[in-house]
């Protein structure tokens, strides 16, 4: 049986100055710097040095392999002195065979730099390159014989799967690599740990009688694939059954019934932890997209952690999965972009949630070899198509790479990331550009893989305008995208840029440095702002009543609107202690309430309530209203 020995415990971190302290792994140096503005965030290569007896093992017959999940953004790994191997990419598994290396008491070596250079993505881009190893290091035994471990961090396990016969059957490719000519055995399980279907060889063609699908939220079922060899070593993958399309014309199905998406992305990183996040941090993240009622994640802008693509399948949330090439082209970093394209590939092919391969994001910001730039896409493109033929491509542009670029007509689909009404005035232009683009050409997919504005849950006005940084212009914008979005049922996906706020350390807005506030939780993950309720009203079936601008408690108006979010069609207010109103819509339900020294307000439908209180004052509460920090409204790439 395979063994994995965490090495997380006990390094040796040496910071730029010499300073010596030990950690543990996950660790980022740039947990506090790389959120508190200033763009100065260190760059630049760090040490990890760790000492470790040698694990119990039979010589004979087993090896030892050093696996790293994350390490960001170069790695150069040593052990006893000698060069084990070399890494560029920040966010995938990377792992080698160390048998021939290990003695009684090693000492394992790992350079980390994120410093700036031309090769290595992502370099330029709206968030934090944090430093550091930040997901688990361990060391895995195995046979000698056994599946392979050294392509591109697979698994050494490949399953396609699809439902066949009018969704009755489910047909199984099973592939398996290793590093033998040894017998191959494989068998599905289904998720009580029943055998369904066997064969042997390593690639097999096995059915399903009577498949269970992977149905999205709805029922996210999952199999498992186990394959061994004959001197024992074994693997195993879950997996989903489940056929997925898009259409130009009315968007995208999975297992042949409309299914529109309608979600979020999410960047990994915490306050004050930065990317080195745990497992308990990643089941958190999901719980409150899941709360909201989301049914896709675009997981921006790199590869996740693997534990949060087995909760994606398990959730049934519909995964767009990209890599970091971003920004800008560089062309000493195509080698790059290629190796990390094939490491997401590998390392994600059995993930049912996944549907789609995200080629590059905003791309045409600031490229100035735009044929070399197109040319890398179609390699890139092609690649994805040959390494996993069931799965689509798309792809990100930037707001200002209009329709006609030829960089937005090479993937399968197009999404565009578009803040009109946030970083230009007018909501309505969301309007116009997807019909536009609807028009000129019906043919081709579109969705939106990036809307939103910055909303801050202490800034409040009676009166919101857009860059007031508000958490009720927030609440209006995003009110219009939802109404937007239903007058477009065609768009195939659309994914709210964020679901949290996240660091950008060259930011300096709404009143705290190094930060994107467009999340619709705060960093900490402790405030959900209004605008999530809404989201939560549109999508949740969990039911549920709330009162928008609870915190905007300190009124100066003879009258105030009294916003209520629900997902419930009848909704009572009261106002202290009195009956005042009942109404019957959706979604959004607004009342009128006269003021007075201090008003109690509560929300009803049926057992489910809120309340709030406000207070009348006489003068506006100053503490509502953002202080100049020099760039309101504006976007990061006006810094450049």
């Amino acid at each position: 049986m395979r063994q994995t020995i965490l090495l997380n415990r006990d390094w040796i971190f040496t910071y730029f100055d010499g300073q010596k302290s030990t950690v543990s792994i996950p660790h980022t140096w740039n947990n506090i710097d790389g959120q508190d503005g200033g763009n100065d965030y260190r760059r630049g290569t760090c040490l990890y040095e760790k000492d470790f007896e040698i694990p119990a093992f039979d010589a004979g017959s087993q090896c030892v392999y050093l696996e790293f999940h994350g390490v960001n953004a170069s790695a150069e790994v040593s052990l006893n002195g000698k060069a084990v191997m070399s890494h560029d990419g920040g966010y995938s598994t990377f792992r080698k065979d160390i048998t021939s290396l290990l003695q009684k008491n090693n000492h394992l070596s790992v350079s980390v730099d994120n410093g700036v250079n031309d090769r290595v993505y992502p370099q330029k881009a709206d968030f934090t390159f944090y430093g550091g190893i930040y997901r688990d290091v361990d060391l895995l035994i195995v046979n000698k014989n056994h599946f392979d471990l050294d392509y591109f961090g697979g698994s050494g396990i490949q399953i396609t799967a699809k439902p066949v016969e009018g969704y009755r059957k489910g047909s199984v490719t099973v592939k398996t690599f290793s590093n033998c000519n040894e017998a191959v055995s494989v068998s599905v399980l289904d998720a009580d740990g029943i055998e369904v279907c066997r064969g042997e060889g390593p690639e097999v063609q096995l059915t399903i009688e009577n498949v269970h699908l992977w149905n999205g939220l709805e029922d996210p079922y999952l199999y498992t694939a186990k394959a061994c060899l004959a001197s024992g070593d074994e693997i195993s993958a879950r997996f989903g059954v489940r056929d997925f399309h898009y259409h130009a014309k009315t968007g995208f199905y999975l297992n042949g019934r409309s299914y529109p998406l309608r979600g979020v992305s999410r960047h990994q990183d915490r306050k004050g932890l930065g990317n080195a996040v745990t497992r308990r941090e990643h089941l958190e993240d999901m719980d409150l997209i899941c709360e909201m009622g989301a049914n896709t994640i675009r997981l921006a802008h790199y590869q996740h952690d693997q534990y949060f693509y087995d909760l994606c399948d398990e959730r049934g949330m519909v995964v767009w999965a990209e890599i970091p090439y971003i920004s800008e082209h560089m062309p000493n970093g195509r080698e790059n972009t290629i190796s990390q394209m094939k490491e997401l590939i590998v390392q994600n092919f059995n993930h049912a949630s996944i549907v789609c391969w995200g080629v590059s994001n905003e791309i045409t910001i600031s490229t100035r070899d735009k044929s070399d730039m197109l040319d890398n896409h179609r390699v890139l493109n092609d690649l994805c198509h040959k390494m996993d033929p069931g799965r689509f491509t798309t792809l990100a542009c930037y707001a200002m790479c209009g329709p006609f670029n030829p960089v937005a007509h090479i993937t399968d689909t197009v999404s565009w990331n578009l803040y009109l009404g946030w970083y230009v005035p007018g909501l309505f232009l969301n309007d116009l550009w997807m019909d536009f683009f609807h028009k000129v050409y019906p043919d081709r997919c579109l969705g939106y893989s990036e809307y939103g504005c910055e909303g801050m849950p202490n800034l409040h006005s009676a009166h919101p305008y857009r860059g007031d940084h508000t958490e009720e212009y927030q609440a209006l914008y995003h009110e219009y995208m939802l109404k937007c979005f239903e007058r477009h049922p065609w768009m195939w996906a659309t994914h709210v840029w964020n679901m949290f706020d996240f660091a950008a350390d060259a930011r300096n807005q709404g009143g705290e440095p190094g930060m994107n506030h467009k999340g619709l939780i705060t960093f900490d993950r402790k405030t959900k702002k209004d605008s999530f309720y809404l989201y939560k009203a549109y999508w949740s079936k969990d039911p549920f009543v709330h009162i928008c601008s609870k915190r905007f408690s300190d009124r100066t108006e003879d009258t105030i609107p009294v916003k209520v979010y629900s997902n419930q069609n009848e909704i009572t207010l009261y106002v202290n202690g009195q009956k005042q109103e009942t109404k019957y819509g959706a979604h959004v339900f607004e009342f009128q309430v006269p003021m007075c020294a201090e008003v109690k307000v509560k929300a009803t439908s049926g057992e489910l309530k809120d309340e709030a209180v406000f207070y009348k004052v006489s003068k506006a509460n100053p503490a509502y209203v953002l202080k100049d920090s020099g760039d309101k409204g504006a976007n990061w790439t006006n810094k450049e």
